[in-house]
């Protein structure tokens, strides 16, 4: 049976719930049999909700975390690092390229591009030059309108209302 043609998928916006989607399209591509790997920036953290349960229960879904980052809601950042950031995107695309996965998502990457951590271009050049068949999905706020002229499907994630701005921290399980 022949593979259909991978699809680029953008969830970009100031809202909660980009990584949330992209997790929820892993899930459906699992179910269908389909191998998964994500790629978290800025995200170090071994014990989210996610990835405790992709080690644990998802044998076909690869997780790696390449940052030692911490994003707060109002988008800033505590310590970045340019090399973790160079060393997990060659872990993402060495995986995209390969061809052993169905679905490669990029998780954060648009706010790596808006930092000038990575350019537009070398995005794009790794998006091209993918196994015909790998649909990719690339997170976070900022997405550049090059990304978004690239991609086939674009979401806009917007906030309306966040706890957060009424000083209720994050919780396990919603968002970590």
């Amino acid at each position: 049976m022949e593979k259909e043609k991978g699809l680029v998928l953008v969830y970009t916006g100031n809202g909660k719930g980009k990584t949330t989607a992209a997790l929820g399209l892993a899930l459906r591509a699992i179910g269908h049999g389909q191998r998964v790997f994500m790629l978290q920036f800025m995200k170090s953290d071994p014990h989210t909700g996610e990835a405790q349960a992709i080690n644990q229960y998802l044998p076909h879904f690869k997780i790696v975390q390449a940052g030692k980052n911490k994003m707060l809601p109002d988008d800033s950042l505590i310590e970045d690092d340019p090399d973790v950031v160079r060393k997990g995107f060659s872990l993402g695309k060495k995986a995209l390229l390969s061809g052993e996965y169905d679905l490669v998502i990029f998780d954060e990457i648009n706010i790596v591009l808006a930092r000038g951590r990575l350019t537009v271009e070398e995005v794009l050049r790794m998006l091209d030059e993918r196994p015909e068949h790998v649909n990719v999905v690339l997170t976070g706020r900022h997405a550049p309108e090059e990304i978004i002229d690239f991609a086939d499907l674009v979401s806009e994630i917007k906030e309306i209302k966040h706890p957060f701005r009424r000083g209720i921290r994050a919780r396990k399980g919603v968002e970590f």
